[in-house]
């Protein structure tokens, strides 16, 4: 079965940094694109970033680009999404999510559990 699991998440200061972590099993990983989701409270998911499969292509939503850089390593199946200089607006559960663009990745429903996210000082 699929399965993903994030990690990383925590309180930080605004401006800080932060590197989530998705560990990926189930599936050959290598073969698929994938995608980070955010979900604030009170609102609904929020496509972040995606990764084609062998890693060469990335894209951005506008709210964080330039800030986060989203990558993976296929040879340990794992995800990642290095946040910098992060906001209050960045607040959210994160999700990695398999698909590579907003409809497959919202829509698929493969999510992980979602690791929180809070900025704050």
């Amino acid at each position: 079965e699929v399965q993903l699991v994030e990690s990383g998440g925590s309180l930080v200061q605004p401006g800080g940094s932060l590197r989530l972590s998705c560990a990926a099993s189930g599936f050959i990983f290598g073969r698929y694109d994938m995608s980070w989701v955010r979900q604030a409270p009170g609102k609904g998911p929020e496509w972040v970033s995606a990764i084609n499969s062998g890693g060469g292509s990335t894209y951005y939503a506008d709210s964080v680009k330039g800030r986060f850089t989203i990558s993976r390593d296929n040879a340990k199946n794992t995800l990642y999404l290095q946040m910098n200089s992060l906001k209050p607006e960045d607040t959210a559960v994160y999700y990695c999510a398999l698909g590579g663009t907003v409809v497959a990745a919202l829509e698929g429903g493969y999510w992980g559990q979602g690791t929180q996210v809070t900025v704050s000082s």
